[in-house]
C-alpha cells in the first residue's frame, strides 16, 4: 500500500539569540531568506505531497516570499513554542492523512540539508513501523558542568547530535506529541515526544554540514556550506 509523505516546517520563531532586528527565518542568505533557501531544499524532492509552514500570527514577511504562493505549501498558525507549530501542522494534516504515512519535520533554520541526505532517510526508513532522524554522531570531548564547572567527561561514543528532517508515522507522532503536551513534558524535537511514548526512533547518519542557524556566525556559516555544495553539484 502506498503512503504519502508531507513536511512541517515550524517558522514562527523569533530567533533571539540571533541579535537581528527581524526573525532569523527571514534574514538574507545569498539571494534569498534562510527560510525561502529552506524550502527549496524540500520543494526539490517530488515525492513531498506538500509542506505546511507553521508562522506567527503577527507574522507580515511571509506574504512578501515567493514561496507564500507555491501551490505544494500551505500555511498554519504557529504556537507558543515549536512544539505547539508542529501540533496546528499536525492538525491541519489529521484530515488528509492514514495512519502510516509520513511526516517529515525540518527546521526552518536549517537550510544546508542535503536532498540526498532526506532521500536516504526515505530510504532507509522505508519499511520502519515508527521512524526516525538524520544525526551526526559526537566527534568533541564532552563535559559535564554544573555553574561553569566541570563535574566530569562524558563518554562521546554512544552520543549524536540530532539533525532534521526528523520523519515518523503520522498517527504516532500525532499521538505522541498530544500526549507529551498534555502532560506538560519538555519537547525539546519530534524524537523526543516519540520517545517518552515508549519508541526508539532510527537514527540515520547525515551530514555535518546540516547546521541550524541559532548565532550570528552560523549565517556566515552556511554561505560557506552552500557554496561548497553548489561546487560539488557542478563537478
Amino acid at each position: 500500500m502506498s503512503v504519502a509523505y508531507r513536511a512541517i516546517v515550524p517558522a514562527a520563531g523569533i530567533g533571539t539569540r540571533m541579535c537581528a532586528d527581524q526573525p532569523k527565518q527571514y534574514l538574507p542568505l545569498f539571494d534569498r531568506t534562510v527560510l525561502e533557501q529552506t524550502l527549496n531544499r524540500l520543494l526539490a524532492l517530488p515525492f513531498i505531497d506538500c509542506i505546511v509552514v507553521a508562522i506567527s500570527k503577527s507574522d507580515c514577511d511571509w506574504e512578501t516570499l515567493a514561496a507564500s504562493s507555491n501551490s505544494r505549501i500551505v500555511t498554519v498558525q504557529g504556537g507558543a513554542e515549536r512544539c505547539h507549530s508542529v501540533l496546528n501542522a499536525l492538525d491541519y494534516l489529521a484530515p488528509l492523512s492514514e495512519k502510516q504515512d509520513w511526516v517529515l519535520v525540518h527546521d526552518a533554520a536549517r537550510p544546508c540539508v542535503r536532498t540526498s541526505d532526506v532521500l536516504l532517510l526515505k530510504t532507509m526508513l522505508a519499511e520502519d513501523p515508527v521512524g526516525g532522524i538524520l544525526a551526526a554522531p559526537v566527534r568533541d570531548t564532552m563535559k559535564r558542568a554544573i555553574e561553569n564547572r566541570i563535574q566530569t567527561t562524558v563518554e562521546r561514543t554512544q552520543l549524536w547530535h540530532a539533525l532534521t528532517p526528523q520523519m515518523f508515522r503520522f498517527n504516532l507522532l500525532y499521538q505522541a506529541l498530544k500526549a507529551a503536551i498534555n502532560k506538560q513534558l519538555p519537547v525539546t524535537d519530534e524524537s523526543s515526544a516519540l520517545e517518552m511514548a515508549g519508541y526508539q526512533p532510527r537514527l540515520i547518519e547525515g551530514q555535518q554540514d546540516n547546521i541550524k542557524i541559532t548565532h550570528p556566525g552560523d549565517l556566515q556559516l552556511a554561505e560557506l556550506y552552500l557554496q561548497q555544495q553548489t561546487q560539488q553539484e557542478m563537478e
